[in-house]
């Protein structure tokens, strides 16, 4: 618990920082200020998803546009895994209708406290964000239709159990879909154990056939990961010095339960 806790302590500070934007944030947390929507085109938003939400919901931090995957239907309820400012909650809502719910879930109280605002300003009676972590989510089992993340999991220290939660709450024939920094080549030893990479998403990630592994461990069928298109050019940006794009992809993942 200790090691986790060390793992975590500094990506909670990290994206602590980030909601407050502060200017100190380290290596790869986020883009400089002004180039949130380049980012966010990059990773695969549409103007239109840009103008839609309250702009300071979106941080440009994303690694691909699991929302627009996910098939979304009238009515469903959504959980989002490291919900951040909401963003991707606020697009979700687009999709779900009035008569759809949204649940964010976020790890850093400055994120929480950040995406409720976001909600209030924007009316918004059927997306509430909660306090927790992705590994212990705070939701009910089997009450939800669709789980998103987007760039969160690669920052867990448990992921196995990330995915265990994850099949918990969803209801029989629930999905799953997911935007993750994945590897597909050997981390360097001196990039996994840099706590500044592990906050860029870069660090953390685990082998593509190593995360299959562990959703259908967790019971998850119909399980499918696919690189996502330009993803490399993407992460090359990120930490140019270092070549994160020769072992890291973006991948989409999809499952069912």
């Amino acid at each position: 618990m200790k090691d986790k806790e060390r793992i975590r302590r500094p990506v909670r500070k990290n994206y602590s920082r980030i909601a407050r934007r502060d200017d100190s944030c380290c290596c790869g947390c986020a883009p400089q200020a002004g180039a949130e929507g380049n980012a966010s085109l990059m990773a695969g938003y549409t103007e239109e998803d840009l103008k839609s939400a309250a702009p300071e919901s979106n941080m440009g931090l994303g690694c691909g546009n699991p929302v627009a995957l996910a098939e979304l239907r009238e009515g469903e309820t959504v959980l989002d895994l490291g919900s951040g400012g909401g963003f991707d909650c606020f697009l979700a809502r687009r999709r779900v209708g009035d008569t759809g719910r949204v649940i964010g879930v976020d790890m850093t109280p400055d994120m929480v406290s950040l995406a409720r605002k976001n909600a209030e300003k924007s009316g918004y009676d059927n997306v509430a964000f909660y306090l927790g972590e992705i590994e212990h989510l705070p939701v009910a089992d089997g009450t939800v239709d669709v789980i998103t993340s987007n760039c969160v999991i690669n920052l867990s220290p448990d992921k196995p159990q990330v995915f265990a939660e994850a099949y918990r709450v969803l209801k029989k024939g629930g999905r799953l879909c997911v935007s993750d920094i994945l590897a597909t080549g050997d981390i360097p030893d001196k990039v996994r154990e840099n706590p500044d990479l592990v906050c860029a998403c870069i660090g953390g990630a685990e082998r593509a056939e190593e995360v299959k592994r562990m959703i259908m461990e967790a019971g998850f069928k119909n399980v499918e990961l696919n690189p996502k298109e330009n993803s490399r050019e993407m992460i090359r940006q990120w930490a140019p010095e270092i070549r994160a794009d020769e072992f890291l992809d973006s991948f989409i993942i999809r499952a069912v339960k």
